[in-house]
C-alpha cells in the first residue's frame, strides 16, 4: 500500500508543477498537465522505469477516468437550456460541421497517405473528428467565458460535434445486441426523470453537511457509466447529457457547482490529463514524425477550413470568430477514448494508437495555445472577481502590454 501513497504523492507533485508552469507561462493548466505527463513519462522512464509513474494501474486509471466523467457531467451542467434553445441552430450546424469535415478529413488522409487499413482509417476519422469538451469547458471556466452567452454557444456546439462522434464510434464499430437496447432504453427512462426526480429528492433531503447532493450525482454518474461500459459504449456519454438534462436544476446551484469543482479540478483532472500525456509513445514518434505530422495537419485543415466561415455565418467576426473555430478544433476526451477503444479491440496498433493520440493532445494544446495568445476576444471576459485569478490576471497583463 505505500507504493499507493509515493505514487499519489509523485502524480500530485508533477499536478503542482504543472500549475506552477501555467501560471508562468500564462496557458491553461489542462494543458500544461498534458505537457507534464508527457514529459514526465519520457524523463522517469530513461532515468528509473516506465512503471514508477504507473500511468496503467487501475487505481490511476479510476481516478482519470472518475475525473474526465465528472469534468463531461460539469462541462453538459454549463449548457444554459435557454442558450440552448436560441442557439440551437447554431450549435446544430457548427457542431456537425466540425464533426463531418475532420472525420472525412482524417480518414482519408489515413487511407491514402498513411496507407492503414479501412477499419483503421475509420477510426483515425472518429478519433480526430472531436471536440474537447474537457479543454474547452476547462479554459472557458478558467477565464470566466463559462457564464457568457458566448461561451455556453461553444459548449452547446461541442456538444453537438461530440455526439456525432459518440454515435460515429457507435455505429461503425460497437456492436448491436440486446444490451444496446437495455442501455438506449434505461437512458431514455433515467433520463427524461431525472429533472423531477432530482427536484424533489434535492428539495426534500439536500442541504445538508454530509453532502449528498454529490453522493447522489456520483451515484448517477458511476451508474450510468458503467451500464454504457457494459453496453459496449463510453461511460462519458451518459455523463455528459446527465449534465444537459440537470443544468436548470443542479446547474443552477452554484454552492454544489463549485463543491464539485473542488473535487474535481483539485483531484480528479489531474490524473486524467497527466495520464493522457503519459501514455504517448515519445520513440514511436521520433521514428517516424510524418504520420503524426500528417494526422495533425489532417485534423487541423479539415477542422478549420469549413468552420471559419461557419462561424462567421452566425455573426462571430473578427477575433471572436478565429477563437470560436480554434476552440472547436480542440480534441482530447473522446478522442483518446476512440483511440483507446480501437486498440483494446485490435482496430489499430500500439503505433497507430501514439499517432492517434498524440495528434489529439498535440491538437489540444496548439489551438488553445494559439487562441488564447493572439485571438482572446477580451471584450467578452466578465470583470467579475468570479473569474480565476491566474487567468483574468494574465489577460490584464497581456492589454496592458498592447
Amino acid at each position: 500500500m505505500q507504493q499507493v501513497w509515493f505514487s499519489a504523492a509523485l502524480w500530485l507533485i508533477l499536478a503542482l508543477i504543472a500549475t506552477l508552469l501555467s501560471i508562468w507561462f500564462r496557458i491553461s493548466t489542462a494543458l500544461s498537465e498534458i505537457v507534464v505527463g508527457t514529459v514526465a513519462q519520457l524523463i522517469i522512464g530513461a532515468l528509473i522505469g516506465t512503471e514508477v509513474l504507473g500511468a496503467k494501474s487501475a487505481w490511476v486509471g479510476f481516478l482519470a477516468g472518475t475525473g474526465a466523467i465528472v469534468l463531461t457531467f460539469l462541462a453538459g451542467a454549463e449548457l444554459d437550456p435557454a442558450i440552448f434553445r436560441t442557439k440551437w441552430k447554431e450549435a446544430m450546424v457548427v457542431g456537425m460541421v466540425g464533426f463531418f469535415a475532420p472525420f472525412l478529413g482524417a480518414a482519408a488522409v489515413a487511407h491514402f497517405l498513411l496507407k492503414w487499413s479501412i477499419p483503421a482509417s475509420w477510426l483515425a476519422g472518429v478519433a480526430l473528428s472531436t471536440t474537447s469538451v474537457a479543454v474547452v469547458y476547462a479554459v472557458m471556466l478558467e477565464l470566466g467565458l463559462n457564464r457568457t452567452d458566448f461561451g455556453k454557444g461553444i459548449l452547446a456546439a461541442c456538444f453537438v460535434n461530440d455526439l456525432g462522434t459518440v454515435i460515429a464510434l457507435g455505429l461503425i464499430f460497437a456492436p448491436f445486441t440486446v444490451r444496446t437496447l437495455i442501455f438506449v432504453g434505461t437512458c431514455v427512462v433515467v433520463f427524461a426523470a431525472l429533472p423531477f426526480v432530482t427536484s424533489w429528492f434535492f428539495q426534500r433531503y439536500g442541504g445538508r453537511v454530509s453532502e449528498l447532493e454529490a453522493k447522489y450525482i456520483l451515484f448517477l454518474l458511476f451508474g450510468m457509466g458503467g451500464l454504457a461500459a457494459w453496453a459496449g459504449s463510453e461511460a462519458v456519454l451518459p455523463a455528459y447529457i446527465i449534465g444537459m438534462v440537470l443544468a436548470g436544476t443542479v446547474g443552477k446551484d452554484h454552492v454544489l457547482i463549485r463543491r464539485l469543482r473542488t473535487l474535481t479540478f483539485g483531484l480528479l483532472t489531474p490524473f486524467y490529463f497527466i495520464r493522457a500525456g503519459s501514455l504517448v509513445s515519445v520513440p514511436a514518434l521520433i521514428a517516424t514524425p510524418l504520420a503524426f505530422l500528417a494526422l495533425l495537419a489532417a485534423k487541423m485543415v479539415s477542422k478549420m477550413v469549413p468552420l471559419v466561415p461557419t462561424v462567421r455565418a452566425f455573426n462571430h467576426e473578427g477575433h471572436q470568430g478565429l477563437y470560436y473555430s480554434l476552440m472547436m478544433s480542440t480534441g482530447l476526451t473522446f478522442g483518446t477514448i476512440s483511440a483507446l477503444f480501437g486498440l483494446n479491440h485490435q482496430i489499430i496498433s500500439e503505433a497507430q494508437y501514439s499517432y492517434l493520440v498524440a495528434t489529439v493532445i498535440a491538437s489540444a494544446v496548439i489551438p488553445t495555445a494559439i487562441a488564447n495568445a493572439w485571438f482572446m476576444p477580451r471584450h467578452l471576459l466578465p470583470k467579475s472577481e468570479a473569474a480565476v485569478r491566474p487567468v483574468s490576471a494574465m489577460v490584464e497583463d497581456i492589454g496592458a502590454g498592447e
